[in-house]
């Protein structure tokens, strides 16, 4: 028994409408690999292997992060040792000139401005900020670490009181009265040497930092983690702080010049002291600018290699795709001719 198969227009055109949306689809696939070089759908391409690649590209990301926060961190420290780096040439210059004021006459109004302008530089210095964050302030880096030292505030409130209080704390006058030409070396020896001196470290500091004495830490690749900052709270600063306070609001242009002596020795002590401090914080920071120098160079080497396995998974031949988007863009004009060819056919014009 014989069978009949029916074609018809309506057929033929639905049949190679599919094959248009089917070699669309498949088109718009080979273009992308032929453009990205990779697979178009990874996953479906590689199966079982997908595990690995997803977890080659993770590693990839949290590298590249690593390098990004490693950049942050880096321009944040280079700032940071530029002030140390600022405020140590203050220091040293104004060394020279407490020990060139120390047998001057008047060297207490010779010394006065640049012991009031490195004040106010200390303090802008240690409320400097990067990328909107304190860099002085430890923990606490959306405040300004260092109270102005300015009529009202609590650094200045509290060594004016020091220097009201009775004796032997005080001296029971303010810097501005006459009666500070009375002050003897021993008692100015006696009062920077413990109300003075406590107003700069422990607790007292409170009211000229609101810094953490902890610094930030920063992870800068898979195994290392480092200080990132550095606290106000450092000796070097303190004893800055002290040594420019000390010369510029004690009533020194008042005092006796042995009396003066004493405040220029104190001073000097300090002051020596702190370019100390700060040569080794200095050599800290750069330590640490060097691990993350060397941090970033292996996460950038652990990229590429990474990214060559990456490639190897995902990597199609793209001569091959190059051909496939050709043969697809031949099948689907193809196609298109013919469709409009059969629209063209009618029974009428065979009537």
């Amino acid at each position: 028994m014989m069978s009949a198969n029916y074609i018809s227009t309506l057929m033929l055109s639905s049949s190679l409408r599919y094959s248009i949306t089917n070699n669309q689809s498949a088109l718009s696939k080979a273009s992308k690999e032929a453009t990205t070089g990779r697979f178009a759908d990874v996953g479906l391409e590689l199966g079982t292997l997908t595990g690995s690649d997803a977890g080659l590209r993770a590693d990839m990301n949290f590298a590249d992060q690593l390098v990004d926060t490693n950049e942050l961190v880096a321009g944040r420290l280079d700032v940071t040792q530029n002030r140390i780096t600022q405020l140590t040439t203050t220091a040293q210059d104004f060394l020279k000139s407490l020990i060139a004021s120390r047998n001057v006459n008047n060297g207490a109004r010779i010394i006065l401005p640049s012991a009031s302008a490195n004040l106010q530089d200390l303090i802008g210095a240690l409320n400097q900020s990067y990328n909107g964050s304190y860099l002085f302030g430890g923990l606490n880096t959306q405040n300004a670490p260092i109270t102005n030292y300015v009529s009202g505030s609590a650094n200045k409130n509290q060594v004016d009181a020091d220097f009201l209080a009775a004796p032997p704390a005080g001296f029971g006058f303010s810097q501005s009265s006459p009666s500070v030409s009375s002050i003897t070396p021993a008692q100015m020896q006696t009062f920077l040497n413990t109300t003075f001196d406590a107003e700069f470290t422990g607790t007292n500091w409170t009211n000229w930092s609101s810094a953490t004495n902890q610094p930030l830490q920063s992870r800068i690749s898979t195994t290392e983690i480092v200080d990132s900052s550095v606290s106000a709270n450092q000796p070097g600063f303190q004893k800055l702080a002290e040594a420019y306070t000390m010369m510029s609001d004690l009533g020194n242009t008042n005092l006796s010049q042995a009396t003066f002596q004493v405040v220029v020795d104190k001073a000097i002590s300090l002051v020596g002291g702190a370019i100390d401090d700060l040569a080794v914080l200095g050599g800290t920071v750069g330590s640490v600018q060097q691990r993350i120098t060397a941090a970033t160079d292996k996460l950038k080497i652990q990229h590429d290699i990474l990214n060559n396995q990456i490639v190897k998974l995902e990597q199609v031949d793209p001569t091959e795709a190059s051909v496939r988007v050709n043969a697809l863009q031949t099948q689907i004009q193809t196609a298109l001719a013919l469709t409009s060819q059969l629209q063209k056919i009618s029974l009428i014009n065979y009537l």
